[in-house]
């Protein structure tokens, strides 16, 4: 008898990275001419799992969101991760931006991506497991190709394919 395959679909965040993308953009503020004089900073809350952006203008806080960005590609850390949660004036007629760190696959997504690997008709077993989706099957190729399908779906987490056996 065959034995079933697996892999698990989750959106799980590498906090660590994160810290090291958000300091990288930190030294990057410090060097940079334009931002010189100005007020420019970026706050991690990893309890609350929140991100601030805050400047003195809407110019300003679009540069500091592409280093950050850039920061965040370059440590393998999705820009889907983060969530716009809303944009506010501040004292002094700065901005604030706050994101929230998305981090984990909400129930109507878990429920979309096992509706489209049903849909491909495929021997695969899709189940729900907390914030997981778990996909069984006895053929590796069945399993890849729901891999190559799910990356096409657009879902607001970043997902990462993991414990592939």
């Amino acid at each position: 008898m065959a034995k079933d395959h697996y892999f698990d679909i989750s959106a799980k965040l590498d906090m660590q990275e994160m810290k090291n993308a958000v300091v990288m953009a930190q030294k990057e503020l410090t060097t940079r001419f334009d931002f010189k004089g100005i007020k420019a900073e970026i706050n991690l809350n990893e309890t609350a799992k929140v991100l601030n952006l805050t400047s003195s203008s809407e110019q300003k806080i679009d540069a500091l969101k592409d280093i950050l960005i850039a920061k965040l590609i370059k440590r393998n850390i999705a820009g889907k991760s983060l969530e716009e949660v809303k944009t506010e004036g501040v004292s002094g007629g700065n901005t604030k931006i706050i994101y929230r760190i998305v981090d984990t696959i909400e129930k109507d997504e878990a429920k979309e991506i096992v509706k489209a690997i049903k849909a491909m008709k495929l021997k695969v077993t899709p189940s729900i497991q907390g914030d997981e989706v778990r996909v069984s099957g006895k053929k590796i190729d069945d399993l890849q190709s729901v891999m190559s399908e799910v990356k096409k779906l657009d879902l607001k987490a970043p997902l990462v394919f993991g414990n592939f056996k």
